[in-house]
Order: structure tokens, then C-alpha cells, then sequence
């Protein structure tokens, strides 16, 4: 049995000739909540990455949903607690 293809939501789209539009519509996911998933500033729930594979033409396994943009609160206490380290 073989493994399926793996790609970025981005390769998909380029794949099948997709445009973001595209992809709203057919999604019904917000062009903002669209644009930072599609750019890795914001992880989809199950929902939407289900909406987002089916608007693809793909399985969920079939995209790779990284994370790219590093989550900045998670280091040191925050800037309410004066200079993290």
C-alpha cells in the first residue's frame, strides 16, 4: 500500500491552478482566517482543515498543516511582568 502524497495547502492550490478566492469559496472558511492558515500564523481546527482538504480535492492526511510563525508568549512571563529573559 502506498503512502499519499503530502503537501502544503499552498502546493495543492498550485497544483490544481487554486487562487485564494477560490479557495473562500469553496471552503466557506473567512479570507483572513484563510490567509494566515495558508501563510502558518494560525493552526485550523478540525472543521476547517476538513473544509480547507475538500476544498482541495484532498484527504486531511493529504495536507501538511505546519505551524511556521513562533508562538512568542510561550517564552518568559510576558511583557506585564516587566523584561523576560
Amino acid at each position: 500500500m502506498s503512502m499519499p502524497d503530502v503537501k502544503t495547502p499552498q502546493q495543492w492550490m498550485t497544483e490544481r491552478g487554486l487562487a485564494i478566492d477560490d479557495l473562500v469559496a469553496r471552503s466557506r472558511i473567512d479570507t483572513r482566517a484563510l490567509d494566515a492558515i495558508l501563510h502558518g500564523r494560525y493552526t485550523p481546527s478540525p472543521q476547517q482543515r476538513q473544509a480547507l482538504a475538500e476544498a482541495l480535492g484532498v484527504s486531511v492526511e493529504q495536507v501538511a498543516w505546519g505551524h511556521v510563525t513562533p508562538v512568542e508568549s510561550m517564552y518568559g512571563h510576558g511583557p506585564q511582568f516587566g523584561r523576560s529573559p
